[in-house]
């Protein structure tokens, strides 16, 4: 398991590590801040494609293989960032690292799929969750440690250091877990379409990915909201972030250890419960002016922490649906997923930088549609 975590974290840590180097890489390459920001549109778009490649062909060739080119690719892409003599080549550099990425990610999910069902896969997503939770706070927290020391080159050959690792674990330690007889060689379109006309792998889909524009909607929005409206000093933002993203955290541990007890949907529901009444009066109270900072910032909290009871049983739920296609019911999480930050980002953004209403008008939307996905398209579904 330890290996897969390597796997799931290496892309997250890749995302966010070089944040502070902005400014530095602005200058040395001779570019504009527009430019430098599109080698973090580049790898989360590549991430996204990569899974909906990656995760189909691990069910047509097994896991292993997907798995070890992606990381070895990584690795290589990891070194060109590094070597990148302008923002061009980086942007195409940081495509290529996003893709290959994405092997770690989308593979992962689908050996749990491969090995445990009901309780015990949503007690594993669990754990993969607590990472995802745990790396974007890392990530630039190290990053920015690391940028006065070795500069914004060092920190991708760092990524690429990671990246290896992870290919030596994947080699050592992941066997192989869907045998040549359980594999298809049918068409990927095919399969994945099949996997869209069940309504309820759809709902459970839907609950995972808009659960997490609830956190993608706050991330983007938060320096704004944080700095500008409610006067949080930098150290103190960073301090509030860390925060919030550890109570997501710890509220996936929590559901690993209460899970066997309560079920996965029971708990999911309850997430999301909690997820859209926090969110709704986030956006109450910022729509009449009434959303004073000590009420928000707990508000926020709760609403984001309680992503840690949807994102793992609804990953759980849904890859049940399709034992048989375990690779491409998580590439089509992960696609969504990452799919829906890149929509969700510059939306926030679209009623000025004093104002936390857009953000809040984000989360609800999304907690509610997730919502809406379990209570209409998956009413019917066994509890997990």
């Amino acid at each position: 398991m330890a290996a897969l975590a390597l796997a799931y974290a290496v892309a997250p840590l890749a995302t966010d590590m070089y944040l502070s180097a902005f400014p530095r890489m602005t200058r040395e390459l001779g570019t504009s801040a527009t430019g430098i920001q599109l080698t973090l549109t580049a790898f989360m778009t590549g991430l996204a494609l990569g899974q909906l490649v990656i995760g189909p062909l691990s069910d047509r060739w097994g896991r292993r293989r997907p798995l070890l080119t992606g990381t070895g690719t990584s690795v290589l892409a990891g070194v060109l960032c590094a070597l990148a003599p302008n923002v061009g080549l980086l942007v195409g550099a940081r495509f290529a690292q996003g893709f290959s990425g994405a092997a770690g990610i989308v593979v992962a999910r689908a050996v749990v799929g491969d090995r445990a069902r009901g309780t015990g896969a949503a007690r594993a997503f669990g754990l993969l969750m607590m990472i995802a939770g745990v790396a974007p706070v890392v990530a630039p927290l190290a990053g920015g440690t690391l940028v006065d020391a070795i500069g914004w080159r060092g920190i991708f050959l760092v990524l690429a250091g990671l990246a290896a690792l992870t290919f030596v674990g994947a080699l050592t330690l992941v066997p192989e877990t869907l045998p040549a007889g359980q594999r298809h060689s049918s068409d990927t379109l095919r399969r994945m379409g099949a996997l869209l006309t069940d309504r309820v792998f759809v709902g459970y889909v839907l609950a995972f990915a808009f659960g997490f524009g609830v956190l993608f909607s706050f991330l983007a929005a938060s320096p704004f909201v944080y700095q500008n409206v409610y006067g949080f000093p930098v150290e103190a933002y960073g301090v509030a972030l860390a925060v919030t993203a550890f109570g997501f955290t710890g509220t996936s541990a929590l559901n690993r250890r209460i899970v066997p007890r309560f079920g996965a949907r029971r708990l999911l529901c309850v997430g999301l419960t909690v997820m859209g009444t926090c969110s709704a009066v986030l956006c109450l109270l910022a729509a009449t002016g009434l959303l004073v900072r000590p009420v928000a910032v707990p508000l926020i909290f709760v609403a984001v922490s309680s992503l840690g009871l949807v994102a793992a049983n609804a990953t759980a739920l849904a890859v049940g649906r399709a034992p048989q296609s375990a690779g491409s019911a998580s590439a089509m999480l992960g696609g969504s997923q990452f799919g829906l930050a890149a929509v969700v980002s510059p939306l926030v953004g679209l009623g000025g930088e004093h104002t936390a209403l857009p953000m809040a008008a984000a989360m609800v939307t999304s907690a509610l549609v997730a919502g809406a996905a379990v209570t209409f398209l998956a009413r019917d579904a066994a509890e997990g």
